[in-house]
C-alpha cells in the first residue's frame, strides 16, 4: 500500500527536474498550390455602442454588462504583431481606432504604420462602424464611410479593399454595388444570411457569388461576396480568449495533457468539413469575435502552434491571412461563380425568427437621425458659402456623431435604452454646434452683396428643431406692437421648390408678404389638441421647461424657394387698412352633416369619406383620371410571448406576431379643416392613434400625419402597430420596396416593390424567394422588408406608392394592400443578445408614459407609369426639407438692408429632374466635395431614366474652377486609378444583358458633367477663391 505514493513521489519529483525545451514555431507558410488552404484571419468585431455605450466599450467602462475594452484589445494586438512578423490582424471601426490613434504617442504612431505598411495590420472595410443595412439612407452610409475611408488615406496612405459587413442583420443591394463595388472593394464578406438559403447554398457550393445589386449599373458595379458557413467566428473547439473552454495545444512531452495530434486532427475535420461546401481550395476562418484579443498573445500563442504542426502534418496548409489575400487567391483560381442579384432580405435565422422587428424599433430614434442626416446636408453647404472656419463653430461634430449612429445596433434600434440615449445625446451635441454655424452662415448670406466677403455678421437668427411637436418660440410672438416676423426659407436642393410652410402662430390677425411686399396667401388651422398635448408634455420632458402659453394656431403659407438658396417671408399683425389677414379654415364634425359623404381637396386631389363610418373610402384625380376604391386603417399585431416549448418572443430584433387585431375608430366623429390652401381631415382611432390628413389644394398627394402612443401594456400583451392603405388593385401579390433610399427592388408574383436605403426599387414576391424554395412558417413577419424611401404596387392599369419620413418595416400582406409598421412597445426579451425589452418610456418628474410616436407617411395613385417621377422627386422634398429661420424686424428696417432671395446657381439655372446634388462641402485643406447622384434607374421613367448633364459653370457662376478631380465614392482615390486596379470576376452562365450608362471624363475648361441613370459621381473640386457667398 505504500509503493504507490512513493512511486507517484519520485515521478514528480523527476518531472520537477526535467527541463521544457524551447520550439520555435514556423509560422512563414504561405499558400500551396494543390492543397487545401484554411486563409487564419485574425479579427475583432468591436459594436460602436449595444450594450455599451461606445465610449464605454472603448475605456471599458460598465463592465457588469459586459466585459470589452477596446484600447485593450488595440494595446494588445499591436505588441502581439511585434513579437512576430508572419502575424496578421485586420481591423475595421475606424471610430474606435481613432481614438486610440490620438492617443498614441510619435513612437508608437511610427510602429504602428510599419505594421500597415508591411500588410501585418490591414484595414477592413474602413467606415467609422459598420453600418446597419436596412435602416440608414444611402448618403448616410456614403458619409460614414467617407470619414473613415478619408482618416485612413490620411494617416496611413491606405485604401482599404474589402468590405467586410460581418454582423448586419440582412444584407442590401446598396451595400454591394455603391459602398462595395463603387468605393473600390475588390469583395465583400458577411456572416448572416437566412437559414433556409444558408443550407442551400451550402448544398450547391454557392456560398461565395459574384453579387450584381443595380440593375443599371450592372457588371461595372458587381462584386465578388463571400458568406460564411456558420458565422464570423471560428469553427467549434478553436476559441482562444483568456477563459474560453476550446482545449489549448499543449505541445510540451514534459507535461501531461499532451495533445499535439487530436488537436491537428481536429483542425484537419473542421477544415475538410469547411471545404465540402466551398469552391476552389482556398477556405477562410475568420478567428475573432466580439471584443476578442483583449491579452492577444492567447489567440496568436495558439494560432502559432496550429500553424507549426498542421504544416508539419502535410494534409492541409495553414497560414496567416486577411480577406485581401484570401481575394486575391479566389481570383486567381480563375474560377466561373454563381449569380446574385437583388438582396439578402428578410433574414430569419431559424423558423419563426424573422429579423423584420427592427425595421421599425426605436422609431422615434430613426426619425431623428434622418432629421440630422438632411440638417446636415444643408448645413454643410452653408457651411461651404460662408467658408469654413477653423475657429468657429463646425459640422464635423454631427457628422461623427451621425456615423457612428448608423452602427448596426444604433438605427437599427436594438441597442439598449442607455445606449440610445448616448447616440441620442452626441446628435443633439452635434446639432447645436451645426445650428450655430447654420444661423451665422445665413445672417452672413442675408448681410452680404455679391462682391464682399463676410465678416462677423450681427443678425440674430433662429430656428425650431421642435416644429414638429407644435414648438417654435421665434413664431410664436406677439407682433401687435409693429414689429414683424422674418422668415428666412433655405431650400437644399438643386431645383427650385414650392411648397407650403406652417408654423405656430398665438394671433389670429397675421398677414404674409413676400420679399417684394406682394401679399401671400395664407390660412391658419386651428392646433388640434392631441398636438397640444404632446407639445406641452415632451417640451417638458427634452427641454426642462414648461411651455408659457400654447399657440392656437398654425399658419400655412405657400414658399417659392430658389435651388440652393433662400427667399424671405414677412408675417405682421393684419391691422393696416388694405391688408388681407390669413382666412380662417372652416371647422365642422361629421356629425353636422346631412349628407354622408364628405369631400376634402381643392385641387386635383380629393378623398372621400363616409361620415357614419367615419372613415376614407375614396380617392380620385381630376388631372390623371385616376379613381378608386380607397381605405386606411390600424392594427396591432400582439407580440408572441414565447412557451416553454416554443420560447421564441418578439422583441427589438424578431417580429413574431401572435394574430392581428383590428383598432377600430369609436363614436368620436370626424373632424374637417377646410381653407384656401389645404383641407385636413382629423381621426380618432382610439385612444393612443389619431392622425391628420391633409390635402393641398397645389399638389397631388395626401399627407397622413400620425400620432400613435403611448401603447397600452396593462392587459400584458406587447403590441405592434401597422397601418394599411387598401384597394382594390389586383397586384397578383408583387410590391417594390427602396434600397437604402436609392434603387427600388422589385419583388415578384404577389407583387411589390420597397426600396434598397433609399436609392433602387426591389421587386418583392410575396411568400416567395428567387433562390430557393421558401418554406413559409411567418406569412406576416416573413414578408416584411426594410422601406428608407418608400414602397408601391401596381395593376394593369395604375400604381399606388406610399413614402415615409423614416426607417419602418412594411410589405404586402394582401393583394391590393400596402402595410407599414410604425410603432412598437414589447414585453419581452427575445434573446438576441440585447436582455432588454423594447418598452421606450418617457419621464417627467415622477410622470413617466411610454412613448408617443409622431410621423408622417404620403400616399399617392398614379396611372400604370407614371409614380416614378414623384416617388423620385417628392421624395428628395421628404428627405430635404426646407430649412426654416426667424428674426423679428421694426418697420421694414430688416427688409431694406438685407438680402431676401439668394441661389447659388445663375440665372435661371437649376440642375436636371433627374439629379441630386447630395453632398456640397468644403474639406480642411479647402478643396470642395462635390456628388451628383442620377434618381433614377434605367427604364424607370419613360423622359428621366436618361443621361443627365450638370454645368459646373452655371452651377458656381461666381467661382473659378482650377482643378477637377474624380474620384471613388468614399474620396480616398481617383476614380481611374480605382477602376485600374479591380479585379475582374467570371460570372456562371451569364446571360443578363448590359445596358449600363455611365457618364465619361470631364475636362475642367468645360466642366460638364454626364450622368447615366443610378450613377453617382463624386469631385473633388479646387475653387481659385471660395470664401465669400455668391450672388
Amino acid at each position: 500500500m505504500a509503493i504507490a505514493p512513493l512511486i507517484l513521489v519520485l515521478v514528480v519529483a523527476f518531472l520537477c527536474l526535467v527541463k521544457s525545451d524551447y520550439i520555435a514555431y514556423n509560422t512563414s507558410q504561405r499558400i500551396v498550390p494543390g492543397k487545401i488552404n484554411v486563409h487564419l484571419v485574425p479579427h475583432t468585431h468591436d459594436d460602436v455602442g449595444w450594450l455599451k455605450t461606445v465610449d464605454q466599450y472603448y475605456v471599458g467602462a460598465n463592465n457588469s454588462i459586459q466585459v470589452a475594452c477596446v484600447q485593450n484589445v488595440l494595446d494588445s494586438v499591436v505588441s502581439a504583431l511585434l513579437a512576430d512578423k508572419n502575424r496578421k490582424f485586420i481591423y475595421v471601426e475606424i471610430a474606435f481606432f481613432q481614438r486610440w490613434w490620438r492617443q498614441q504617442s510619435d513612437a508608437v504612431k511610427s510602429i504602428v504604420k510599419e505594421l500597415v505598411s508591411s500588410g501585418q495590420l490591414e484595414f477592413i472595410n474602413g467606415g467609422m462602424c459598420m453600418h446597419d443595412e436596412a435602416a440608414p439612407h444611402y448618403i448616410d452610409m456614403i458619409d460614414q464611410t467617407t470619414l473613415g475611408h478619408r482618416f485612413i488615406k490620411q494617416e496611413f496612405g491606405q485604401t482599404p479593399r474589402i468590405g467586410w459587413q460581418i454582423d448586419p442583420f440582412g444584407h442590401s443591394a446598396i451595400q454591394a454595388y455603391l459602398l462595395g463595388a463603387e468605393v473600390g472593394f475588390d469583395s465583400l464578406f458577411f456572416a448572416r444570411i437566412d437559414y433556409q438559403d444558408r443550407a442551400k447554398r451550402k448544398d450547391q457550393k454557392s456560398l461565395e457569388v459574384v453579387w450584381r445589386g443595380s440593375r443599371s449599373l450592372g457588371s461595372s458595379a458587381q462584386i465578388f461576396t463571400g458568406i460564411f458557413p456558420v458565422h464570423y467566428d471560428p469553427p467549434t473547439g478553436f476559441y482562444f480568449e483568456v477563459n474560453d473552454e476550446s482545449p489549448p495545444i499543449q505541445d510540451d512531452i514534459h507535461l501531461f495533457d499532451y495533445n499535439v495530434q487530436e488537436r491537428v486532427n481536429d483542425f484537419v475535420a473542421a477544415a475538410l468539413t469547411q471545404a465540402n461546401v466551398t469552391r476552389t481550395n482556398h477556405i477562410m476562418w475568420t478567428m475573432g469575435t466580439d471584443f476578442k484579443y483583449q491579452y492577444a498573445n492567447t489567440w496568436f500563442r495558439q494560432m502559432d502552434k496550429l500553424i507549426h504542426y498542421v504544416n508539419k502534418d502535410g494534409r492541409v496548409n495553414a497560414l496567416y491571412s486577411t480577406p485581401s489575400i484570401y481575394t486575391d487567391a479566389k481570383h486567381a483560381a480563375n474560377e466561373p461563380w454563381p449569380l446574385k442579384t437583388d438582396d439578402f432580405f428578410p433574414y430569419a435565422d431559424r423558423a419563426n425568427a424573422y429579423w423584420t422587428g427592427y425595421f421599425t424599433s426605436r422609431p422615434a430614434f430613426k426619425g431623428y437621425v434622418r432629421m440630422m442626416s438632411a440638417y446636415l446636408l444643408a448645413a454643410r453647404q452653408l457651411e461651404f458659402l460662408k467658408g469654413r472656419n477653423r475657429s468657429g463653430p463646425k459640422t464635423d461634430t454631427l457628422a461623427d456623431a451621425l456615423a457612428v449612429a448608423q452602427h448596426h445596433d444604433a438605427v437599427s434600434g436594438t441597442e439598449k435604452q442607455h445606449v440610445a440615449n448616448d447616440y441620442t445625446k452626441r446628435l443633439f451635441m452635434g446639432y447645436k454646434e451645426a445650428a450655430e454655424l447654420v444661423e451665422s452662415s445665413l445672417a452672413c448670406l442675408v448681410e452680404s452683396s455679391s462682391k464682399t466677403g463676410c465678416g462677423n455678421p450681427v443678425t440674430k437668427l433662429e430656428q425650431c428643431p421642435l416644429l414638429n411637436i407644435s414648438y417654435c418660440p421665434p413664431s410664436e410672438v406677439d407682433l401687435s406692437s409693429g414689429k414683424s416676423l422674418v422668415v428666412v426659407v433655405y431650400n437644399s436642393l438643386g431645383w427650385r421648390r414650392e411648397d407650403i410652410i406652417r408654423i405656430p402662430v398665438i394671433s389670429e390677425s397675421a398677414a404674409v408678404h413676400d420679399s417684394e411686399g406682394n401679399e401671400v396667401e395664407s390660412q391658419l388651422l386651428p392646433l388640434a389638441n392631441t398636438s397640444a398635448g404632446i407639445r406641452n408634455y415632451y417640451v417638458r420632458a427634452y427641454l426642462g421647461i414648461s411651455p408659457s402659453d400654447t399657440p392656437k394656431f398654425w399658419l400655412a403659407f405657400p414658399a417659392i424657394v430658389p435651388p440652393l438658396g433662400f427667399s424671405t417671408y414677412i408675417v405682421s399683425t393684419a391691422k393696416e387698412q388694405g391688408v388681407t389677414r390669413s382666412a380662417m379654415s372652416t371647422v365642422y364634425t361629421s356629425q353636422a352633416r346631412e349628407n354622408n359623404t364628405i369631400e376634402i381637396g381643392r385641387g386635383n386631389l380629393k378623398l372621400l369619406y363616409a361620415a357614419d363610418e367615419g372613415k376614407l373610402n375614396y380617392y380620385s384625380n381630376s388631372r390623371s383620371s385616376v379613381k378608386a376604391f380607397f381605405e386606411q386603417s390600424y392594427t396591432y399585431y400582439a407580440g408572441y410571448n414565447g412557451t416553454k416549448e416554443d420560447p421564441q418572443a418578439s422583441g427589438a430584433y424578431i417580429f413574431r406576431p401572435n394574430g392581428s387585431f383590428a383598432i377600430k375608430p369609436g363614436q368620436e366623429p370626424l373632424t374637417i379643416v377646410q381653407g384656401q390652401l389645404l383641407d385636413e381631415v382629423h381621426q380618432r382611432f382610439s385612444p393612443w392613434v389619431s392622425q391628420i390628413t391633409r390635402v393641398f389644394k397645389a399638389k397631388e398627394h395626401a399627407e397622413v400625419e400620425f400620432t400613435v402612443g403611448p401603447i397600452p401594456f396593462e392587459d400584458g400583451i406587447g403590441k405592434e402597430i401597422a397601418t394599411q392603405i387598401t384597394t382594390t388593385m389586383k397586384t397578383n401579390k408583387i410590391f417594390y420596396t427602396d434600397s437604402n433610399g436609392r434603387d427600388f427592388i422589385k419583388r415578384t408574383n404577389k407583387i411589390f416593390y420597397t426600396d434598397s436605403n433609399g436609392r433602387d426599387f426591389i421587386k418583392r414576391i410575396r411568400d416567395y424567394r428567387s433562390d430557393w424554395n421558401l418554406q413559409v412558417n411567418q406569412p406576416a413577419a416573413g414578408n416584411y422588408y426594410p422601406i428608407n424611401l418608400g414602397i408601391y404596387m401596381e395593376d394593369d392599369s395604375k400604381e399606388l406608392s406610399v413614402l415615409v419620413d423614416r426607417s419602418v418595416g412594411g410589405s404586402s400582406i394582401v393583394d391590393g394592400q400596402i402595410e407599414l409598421m410604425l410603432h412598437r412597445r414589447l414585453l419581452h426579451d427575445d434573446s438576441r443578445g440585447v436582455g432588454e425589452t423594447l418598452n421606450e418610456t418617457v419621464c417627467v418628474a415622477d410622470d413617466c408614459r411610454g412613448l408617443t410616436i409622431q410621423g408622417k407617411f404620403y400616399v399617392r395613385l398614379d396611372p400604370l407609369g407614371e409614380g416614378a417621377s414623384w416617388r423620385r422627386s417628392f421624395g428628395q422634398e421628404i428627405y430635404s426639407p426646407l430649412l426654416l429661420a426667424f428674426t423679428q424686424q421694426d418697420g421694414d428696417k430688416w427688409t431694406s438692408s438685407h438680402k431676401l432671395n439668394f441661389s447659388v446657381m445663375g440665372p435661371s439655372y437649376s440642375l436636371p429632374d433627374n439629379v441630386a446634388m447630395i453632398t456640397l462641402q468644403e474639406l480642411e485643406d479647402g478643396s470642395v466635395l462635390l456628388r451628383l447622384a442620377h434618381l433614377y434607374e434605367m427604364g424607370e421613367d419613360k423622359n428621366l431614366s436618361v443621361m443627365a448633364s450638370v454645368d459646373l459653370e452655371k452651377l458656381f457662376p461666381n467661382k473659378k474652377i482650377s482643378k477637377l478631380t474624380e474620384v471613388s465614392l468614399s474620396t480616398n482615390q481617383e476614380r481611374a486609378e480605382m477602376l485600374k486596379k479591380r479585379l475582374v470576376w467570371q460570372v456562371k452562365a451569364d446571360k443578363m444583358e448590359d445596358t449600363t450608362v455611365r457618364g465619361g471624363p470631364v475636362d475642367v475648361s468645360k466642366p460638364v458633367i454626364m450622368i447615366g441613370p443610378m450613377e453617382i459621381r463624386t469631385f473633388i473640386i479646387t475653387f481659385e477663391y471660395i470664401s465669400s457667398p455668391v450672388g
